[in-house]
Order: C-alpha cells, then sequence, then structure tokens
C-alpha cells in the first residue's frame, strides 16, 4: 500500500485519519507541526501528504510554498481545513495542491480522494506532469453554479478551473437550504476579503440594505468585528 503523512495539530484529527488509514492498508506516519513535516520529508518520499492550513508555528501554505521551491513537493498534497476560503483553496492549488477536505472531513470523501491521489502518486512519473508546478488536479472546498464556473475560465489557469468545477458535486448531495448557506457564507467571506471589510462597498455591490446584510452575515456566522464600519 502507500506511506501517508498526516500534518495535523490537532491530535483528535491524526489519531482519527491514523486509525482510517491504517484500517486501509497504508502506513502513516504524523506530524502535529510543520518542524516535524519537513523532518520526516527530508528522511522520506511520501507517496501521499495531508496538510492542514492552521497550524501555530509555520501553516500549511507557507509549508508547501517551501515544498515547491526547494523541489520536494514531489508527491501530491491535499490540503485540510474548517475554515478556509475559496481564494485559500485556489492559492494552494496555484503552488501545487492537488485536493482540499473540508473539516469535519466525511469519511467516505476522505477515501476517495485519497485513493484518487494515490493512482496519480504511484503511477509512472510523468516529466510533464510535475506535482510541483501545479499538476492538473481537480479541487473542492466550495462552489455552486456557473457564475463561478465563469470566473474560473475568465481567470484561465487549469488548477482554479477544475477546483471551481469539482466543488459543485459535493454540494448536489446536501438539503437546499444547507447547500445555499454554505454557497452564501463563501460568497460573503469572499466579498469581505475584496472589499476590505467594507460594509457599506458590500451592501452597494450586492444590492443589500445595511441592516439586512448585518443578519445576514451574523445567521451565516460570519465575524463582522473587524470590518472597517464605513
Amino acid at each position: 500500500m502507500a506511506n501517508i503523512l498526516v500534518v495535523d495539530d490537532e491530535m483528535g484529527i491524526r489519531e482519527l485519519l491514523n486509525e482510517i488509514l491504517s484500517d486501509e492498508g497504508h502506513t502513516v506516519y504524523s506530524a502535529e507541526s510543520a518542524i516535524q513535516a519537513r523532518t520526516i520529508r527530508e528522511q522520506m518520499r511520501p507517496d501521499l501528504v495531508l496538510l492542514d492550513i492552521w497550524m501555530p508555528d509555520t501553516d500549511g501554505i507557507t509549508l508547501l510554498k517551501e515544498w515547491s521551491k526547494s523541489g520536494q513537493l514531489t508527491m501530491p498534497v491535499v490540503m485540510m481545513s474548517g475554515h478556509a476560503t475559496i481564494d485559500t483553496a485556489v492559492e494552494a492549488t496555484r503552488i501545487g495542491a492537488m485536493n482540499f477536505l473540508e473539516k469535519p472531513i466525511a469519511l467516505q470523501k476522505l477515501l476517495k480522494t485519497v485513493n484518487k491521489a494515490l493512482e496519480k502518486s504511484l503511477k509512472k512519473p510523468d516529466p510533464e506532469d510535475a506535482i510541483s508546478a501545479g499538476g492538473t488536479y481537480s479541487s473542492g472546498l466550495a462552489k455552486i453554479g456557473q457564475a463561478l464556473d465563469a470566473a474560473a475560465i475568465a481567470k484561465g489557469t487549469e488548477p482554479e478551473m477544475e477546483l471551481i468545477s469539482g466543488i459543485a458535486k459535493s454540494y448536489f448531495d446536501l438539503p437546499l437550504r444547507e447547500a445555499r448557506d454554505l454557497f452564501e457564507k463563501a460568497y460573503f467571506e469572499n466579498q469581505m476579503q475584496i472589499m476590505g471589510g467594507s460594509m457599506t462597498k458590500i451592501s452597494e455591490f450586492t444590492g443589500l440594505e445595511r441592516t439586512h446584510l448585518y443578519r445576514k452575515l451574523k445567521a451565516l456566522g460570519i465575524d463582522t468585528s473587524r470590518n472597517k464600519g464605513d
């Protein structure tokens, strides 16, 4: 089977993934920080890395960049996070990540993603298909509908297009209300970033009256305490 490196600062996540993947016959190595992950990567080339984004010392995106620049991104990497935005997922694919798993991680989604990644990792290497160059990988953080598809095509890079086009499938399995709430949360978080937290700009762009906008963001669980207040 495969050698899989799990990098996550949460012990519960490491233990859960270790148990699931070991039951599938894989050898699992665990790291609770980027420091430990670097050491393991220097000693071996894992067939796959499951890498958390938010870690206390060095975050997963930074570690991914380090591996890419140093030529060590020779294995597929699947990012993991419960709080990442679409922009973060797109950035990860630009650097070379193969896919994206949202926490809490569903068992079937995990196994499907791991199997697909290992098919890529364990086949004969292809110089034109280097992971460190960004690869042609489908990713999926969160997306619904043609609008985001069009945005990806406008940007024009293949990883981004596959990131966007791969996300809708997971949403189609959800009840309408849940899928809509997830999309709206991703949409407004993205607008918060683009508009620099300006409620005025977001209100004008979305066509929502400010009071309605605040209520909407609160209902979606989006923190507005850092907005500019203008």
